[in-house]
């Protein structure tokens, strides 16, 4: 499957974005200045990362009530991409990575939340380990039953350990302690991305919600 790039991404912007409702158009721009700028970071896979983040923050980023997390939010956003994706291209590109990097990122017990909060906790109780294998196993089922939203929430579920990881500074930036994450992590994001960039365009009469930041 070929990867959209950013500029390929911008030219198509740049052909619809008159008939796309205004703030739309503004997270496309601001999203894909990020995309572009997390493709000129090739050789630094932590930047890589951060960047192509912020690129997809810039797609879903609104205002949202005390009750509600980031995390959650995200969760949202992307099961309503999936459901856009008529295609079935999101549903292509994780089928075909799963056994190389998402397989890795799932098994990865340092992108999994409950193992830091055991960690912290001084639980030896081994209840993160149930609920890690169970995390496996679903994520297992998910991709048996081909159900393209569960599987990307479980890897985002991941992507976001490591995201706070590294934007929080619980990481060293060019660590040998985990280099496989943070490369997993940029393959993922490097194909999806721009994908859900591009269906977010493909979809203009979708409520996005209003922008978080306006232009003022």
């Amino acid at each position: 499957m070929t990867v959209l790039t950013a500029a390929a991404l911008k030219e198509r912007h740049r052909a619809i974005r008159e008939d796309q409702p205004e703030a739309l158009r503004l997270r496309i721009h601001r999203a894909l200045s990020w995309l572009q700028r997390a493709e000129q970071a090739g050789d630094d896979p932590d930047l890589r990362f951060i960047l192509s983040w912020v690129a997809l923050n810039a797609g879903y980023a609104r205002e949202f009530g005390q009750a509600e997390r980031e995390r959650d939010r995200a969760r949202a956003f992307l099961a309503t991409i999936v459901g856009l994706d008529r295609e079935g291209r999101l549903h292509q590109a994780l089928f075909q990575q799963f056994s190389g990097p998402i397989r890795t990122l799932v098994g990865n017990r340092f992108a999994f939340e409950p193992f830091w909060a055991a960690l912290r906790d001084h639980d030896s109780s081994g209840r993160w380990e149930q609920a890690f294998a169970a995390s496996q196993k679903a994520a297992l089922a998910a991709v048996t039953g081909r159900d393209t939203a569960t599987v990307l929430s479980i890897v985002f579920d991941r992507l976001y350990v490591l995201r706070n990881q590294l934007v929080h500074g619980g990481a060293t930036w060019n660590s040998q302690v985990n280099r496989s994450q943070v490369r997993d992590g940029v393959a993922i994001l490097g194909t999806v991305v721009p994908l859900v960039l591009d269906i977010m365009m493909s979809n203009p009469e979708q409520e996005y919600g209003e922008i978080l930041y306006p232009v003022v």
